[in-house]
């Protein structure tokens, strides 16, 4: 058997370093990890503060940071085709001959994947979030949704209630859609040398505070907790526009010195957090994966969650306690996990999940989906808007109307700037020696290191 091909891929998201999140998170441990086995990764995403231009992470990772601000929620304006010129510039000049795009919310992913798509590239799309059918939002954003899948070439869920989730909204094939759960980096969440006194059980919250995220509910069940249980301290670490009503329910019953408050909580230091506590408490009312459950668990934690999404799908049965989104439950859940706590070794833990995550997994799975992508045969203008006119009787002569411009633009700008006149960007490849140097740095590194 000959070598493996050597793919070049560029990640595409609004969500990337310095911002953090499970998103942020699953771009750069994939990218480290595809680097590693000898493929070609450059990473695009917009523009944080003075971060702009180009830029090297960890591993030799570029990342393009294009000259586009934010405008709501970490997500770019929609240009439609303002984007066109500089992602043409990138596919050439680094010689992409696939591009992978991250989450539904992304404004940028949509555009690169709808250009790419004209260029000719092989494209895959990953989705990290669930939604709904009913809200205005919701079915706006599934449009949007159904327009950007009618002409990837593979898409990737991160659970089974993703992947169902995606192709009820989307329309999408089933067997062109495959699930690839997250992973944790086990070397950097690791237990505590000394596990934490049980004279008092501290339950951890880290979270965004925001509704989605179950904040609501967090109002009316830490009162509870405290009132039935004398020696249970709780930390929430995080912020959102939820954080004032934690405030206030801390006033209200009296709890400041039983509820510290830490507000954002850096990345980095997650772990010193998670270790000071026996429980997890995890209460979306949303989740497609909940990378958080798999950093705690990896800590030693036990976990404690609604039983929402994906998450029944990440650890075994005597590694997390779920419950119903509801406050009654969810305290009930609690005393069973507060029950069952003398009977967790934390290092066992640890140890099961190094064998049930990990991030070469991961990449190697994903590497297959790659394979399959760019095996598929590159479709012609009229046969793609074949695909966008069954999107919808009036929707989808509007989807072929935005393709057909993009076409011309592209055309336009091949006349403008010939492919010849953009500099290729020459390879940088890692000798023997730096890549076991950079991988032993990988195991114990963040994105912090960059």
């Amino acid at each position: 058997m000959g070598e493996p091909k050597r793919h070049r891929i560029l990640m595409v998201s609004d969500f990337f370093y310095p911002n953090f999140g499970g998103v942020e998170n699953h771009i750069y441990y994939l990218s480290q990890c595809l680097l590693k086995l000898g493929h070609k990764v450059v990473v695009m995403t917009h523009a944080y503060g003075n971060r702009s231009g180009v830029r090297y992470m960890t591993g030799g990772l570029k990342v393009y940071y294009v000259p586009w601000k934010p405008f709501l929620m970490q997500n770019t304006l929609p240009t439609f085709y303002g984007t066109l010129p500089i992602i043409r510039t990138i596919l050439i000049r680094e010689k992409i001959s696939l591009v992978h795009g991250h989450q539904a919310f992304s404004t940028l992913c949509h555009e690169a994947l709808m250009h790419s798509r004209t260029m000719g590239c092989r494209v895959v799309f990953t989705d990290h979030s669930l939604y709904g059918f009913g809200d205005v939002g919701s079915i706006h954003m599934n449009k949007v949704l159904q327009f950007t899948l009618a002409d990837v070439s593979q898409a990737i869920c991160v659970s089974h209630t993703s992947k169902e989730n995606t192709v009820l909204r989307s329309g999408l094939p089933p067997e062109k859609v495959f699930v690839i759960p997250n992973a944790v980096d086990t070397a950097m969440f690791k237990p505590a040398l000394e596990r934490p006194s049980d004279n008092e059980i501290v339950i951890v919250v880290i979270s965004r505070l925001v509704y989605r995220k179950g904040a609501d509910l967090l109002v009316e069940v830490i009162p509870e907790v405290c009132r039935l249980y004398p020696n249970v301290r709780f930390i929430v670490g995080g912020d959102g526009p939820k954080r004032v009503r934690l405030e206030q329910m801390r006033e209200k019953h009296s709890l400041q010195d039983r509820v510290e408050m830490l507000g954002a909580v850096p990345h980095a230091q997650v772990r010193s957090v998670l270790i000071s506590g026996h429980i997890f408490l995890n209460s979306s009312l949303t989740e497609a994966f909940c990378i958080a459950i798999l950093e705690a668990a990896s800590c030693g934690l036990l976990t404690v969650s609604t039983r929402v999404g994906g998450v029944p799908e990440v650890l075994p049965d005597d590694m997390v306690v779920l419950a119903e989104p509801d406050p009654s439950d969810m305290v009930l859940a609690i005393k069973k996990a507060i029950s069952i706590l003398p009977t967790i070794d934390p290092q066992v833990m640890h140890n099961r999940m190094k064998k049930l995550y990990n991030w070469h997994d991961v990449a190697k799975r994903t590497e297959i989906v790659y394979d399959r992508a760019l095996k598929c045969s590159n479709q012609s203008l009229l046969e793609r808007l074949s695909r966008y006119l069954s999107c919808g009787a009036w929707a989808g002569k509007l989807f072929c109307m935005v393709v057909v411009i993009d076409f011309l633009l592209f055309r336009l700008l091949q006349l403008w700037q010939p492919a010849e006149d953009i500099e290729v960007v020459p390879d940088i490849l890692l000798s023997q020696d730096e890549d076991k140097r950079d991988a032993a740095k990988l195991e114990s590194s963040t994105m912090t290191n960059a």
